[in-house]
């Protein structure tokens, strides 16, 4: 049996698997709060799946709870992302020499299940791991800065010979899923840390796809800093030139870029926890 049916099961086990909180109290709610961590990215400038360049990310989100195993959350988020040929092993993308930062503003919107019964303010059911998968869209647009420091969009440059009007869109989507863990510090107050990753529906988070473009197209249509900047081998000819290297492979357009965040948060929830319904009354329990 495969690894993830072996977990889908043993989520399913869990979700029916009957507890006294259970049994004993309901819990239906909405928590907001901010959460501030680290975003990172993997794609064709980072094919060794390093951490190395960590950057600030943050976001808001809310969460409404409608059992003590289901909930659903949204949030928007910001992060940056970058990376460089420099720091790889590979000789292949040293000798590319690319590199790039973008800013992603991200909106997502994903369904959570918790592997432990989870109530507010409990006793001994105050804290769950939970799974979660869902849907983002985010906003981009790749920048490398110059040989004299200047950020410049690469998007607009077309630096795989994209023609005018067909570069690749600055909104996308992604897949979203990950795994965290929540806790309460009161009734009204919890914490949690997630780890989510993006798997982006393009390939271009860092202007990096396909092959390299016509040299002498591309400075016509776009003008020598396209060119420039779309390829900074170091590798040169004899007389220190640029090769020309058209049709070369510049990226992979078969594997997507992924970003990821990484973060802890707080919440203030503003729901109940109840006992279930005899006789038509419900009492409310802040506390147990």
């Amino acid at each position: 049996m495969s690894t993830f049916r072996c977990v889908f099961v043993f989520a399913i086990a869990l979700l029916f698997l009957p507890t006294s909180a259970a049994a004993q109290l309901e819990m239906k709610g909405l928590e907001i709060g901010p959460w501030a961590g680290a975003s990172f990215y993997l794609g064709d400038l980072n094919t060794d799946f390093g951490l190395n360049r960590p950057n600030i990310a943050g976001g808001f989100a809310a969460r409404y709870n409608f059992n003590h195993r289901l909930a659903a959350r949204v949030s928007f988020n910001y992060g940056r992302i970058e990376a460089y040929d420099s720091d790889s092993n590979n000789p292949f993308e040293q000798n590319r020499n690319l590199d790039f930062q973008n800013d992603i503003f991200d909106g997502t919107a994903q369904f959570e299940f918790n592997f432990l019964p989870y109530f507010h303010g409990h006793k001994e059911y105050f804290f769950t791991p939970y799974a979660f998968a869902g849907v983002s869209v985010f906003t981009h647009s790749p920048k490398t800065r110059t040989d004299n420091g200047q950020l410049v969009e690469l998007r607009d440059l077309g630096t795989e010979g994209q023609m005018r009007g067909d570069e690749y869109l600055t909104i996308s989507s992604a897949l979203t899923y990950g795994l965290g863990f929540k806790w309460d510090l009161s009734y009204e107050i919890s914490m949690d840390i997630n780890v989510g990753v993006r798997n982006a529906r393009t390939d271009y988070l860092d202007d990096v796809s396909t092959t390299y473009s016509d040299q002498s197209d591309l400075v016509r249509q776009r003008g020598q800093l396209a060119y420039d900047l779309s390829d900074r081998s170091l590798i040169l000819d004899t007389e220190g030139d640029r090769i020309d290297r058209q049709g070369e492979q510049r990226g992979d357009e078969t594997l997507m870029d992924k970003y990821i965040f990484a973060g802890i948060g707080f919440n203030y929830y503003f729901g109940d926890v109840r006992c279930p319904d005899y006789g038509h009354k419900k009492s409310r329990r802040r506390r147990r």
